[in-house]
């Protein structure tokens, strides 16, 4: 991570530092992207109190300071005559999470020299900015550390080389899929399933119940494979903008015909293809349909690409399910919070079913997709190939990308499909 920032030119690394500085009572104003006075003087006082140059630019120096506390934890030397308790107490941790970061730590018998992982007292998943694919990067290394339980694997790389990563925890045999961001504008899901990730993972290290649910009894019961940024080259775009360097820099300039910025049109990767009409399932029917659009080759939307799982990120999701036996599979959207359940009519009554428990659980509104939406995606593909319930969630209301403001709501009502989703 380098930043230097002394401007607003970077709405989402701006947004970061805003955050963490908050976390760390620095900052007191809302996390807007915005360089204010106000910006600059929480990094003066950062810097202050971290021996660095008072000139309220984050540059290389204060980016380093500052990695640790967006990183959620830093490392420890244990002395002669240390505590668990007054190690948590002197970096601000719990000795809750100290122990779960270090699982073969004895609390009664510290050994002198050893290093030690000290997790700060706060959450890392960043649900108050403009995600990015480095931003979660971050937060995939931090809950790596803070959760040794949870395992992490790399199913493939996008077009531009970005890791597209799978998390894992629980140890049950019932396996569920959850996936987030197929669409570039919908990167608000990929906020909610790390934050997902980091929920469960802390109530069972504080062995504590969500929604009345037992989250220990339900690592004991099934295992999740959360691939929460399926497009992370369309994220980018979306919310750092085009860049330079980009390799299709000229190419999606050509393919944008809107007349309007990346940030609010763009669901593609960054070879213009629609990752969610990229699947062999209705493919032709997919095909038909942008034409009949008017659509013709790569673009924001809707091109289903030259043949189906042309991408390397639908053949990367592609070959994790083949791989596994997930029971049930969830893909995340953002629009009109609804679920749809159904795919040329092959799903069963039993299907219907789980959908309405889902429905029920998050207020959502049960519904079968219709015209071009309903070809070509992820669910539709898993319903034809292995005959198991899927659905498609669409979360919040409003114009895409959805502002993070709707975060909680979005939080709280999927969580508790998710939970729901457990007692299918």
């Amino acid at each position: 991570m380098i930043f230097f920032l002394q401007e607003d030119t970077n709405i989402a690394q701006v947004m970061i530092i805003q955050s963490i500085l908050k976390k760390l009572g620095y900052y007191d104003g809302e996390i807007t992207g915005t360089y204010s006075f106000e910006m600059s003087e929480a990094v003066r006082n950062f810097q202050s109190q971290n021996g660095l140059i008072e000139d309220g630019i984050v540059g290389p120096a204060t980016s380093k300071a500052l990695e640790k506390y967006i990183l959620g934890y830093t490392y420890y030397r244990i002395e002669q005559g240390d505590t668990i308790y007054g190690i948590a107490d002197r970096y601000h941790s719990t000795v809750n999470l100290i122990l779960s970061a270090n699982p073969d730590l004895d609390p009664d018998n510290l050994t002198p020299g050893t290093v030690i992982i000290v997790p700060f007292n706060y959450d890392v998943v960043a649900d108050d900015v403009n995600y990015t694919y480095n931003i979660m990067w971050y937060n995939i290394m931090a809950l790596l550390q803070r959760y040794p339980f949870l395992e992490s694997d790399i199913i493939g790389r996008s077009v531009l080389g970005n890791d597209l990563f799978l998390i894992k925890f629980g140890n049950g045999p019932k396996k569920i899929h959850i996936n987030a961001s197929h669409h570039a504008l919908e990167w608000i899901t990929s906020v909610f399933v790390m934050k997902f990730i980091e929920s469960m993972s802390e109530a069972h290290v504080n062995n504590e119940n969500i929604e009345g649910y037992n989250i220990r009894e339900i690592f004991n019961t099934h295992t999740f494979y959360v691939v929460p940024m399926v497009n992370p080259d369309g994220v980018d775009l979306v919310t750092q903008g085009l860049q330079p360097d980009n390799p299709y820099y000229s190419d999606l300039i050509r393919w944008n015909k809107t007349g309007r910025p990346f940030s609010e049109v763009w669901q593609a990767n960054i070879r213009g293809v629609d990752l969610n009409h990229n699947y062999d399932a209705g493919w032709k029917e997919s095909k038909d349909a942008e034409r009949a659009l008017g659509i013709t080759g790569p673009g924001p939307t809707r091109y289903s690409g030259e043949s189906p799982f042309s991408e390397p990120e639908t053949q990367a999701m592609r070959n994790l399910t083949q791989s596994e036996d997930f029971y049930l599979a969830l893909a995340y959207h953002t629009q009109g919070e609804v679920i749809y359940w159904n795919f040329m009519n092959l799903a069963t009554q039993r299907d219907r079913e789980i959908g309405e428990v889902l429905a029920e659980a998050s207020g959502y509104y049960l519904d079968t997709a219709t015209g071009v939406a309903s070809y070509a995606g992820y669910k539709d593909w898993f319903i034809q190939d292995f005959r198991k319930p899927g659905y498609t969630v669409e979360a919040g209301r409003g114009r895409n990308p959805l502002p993070i403001t709707q975060f909680p709501n979005i939080y709280d009502d999927n969580m508790r499909l998710i939970l729901a989703a457990t007692t299918v």
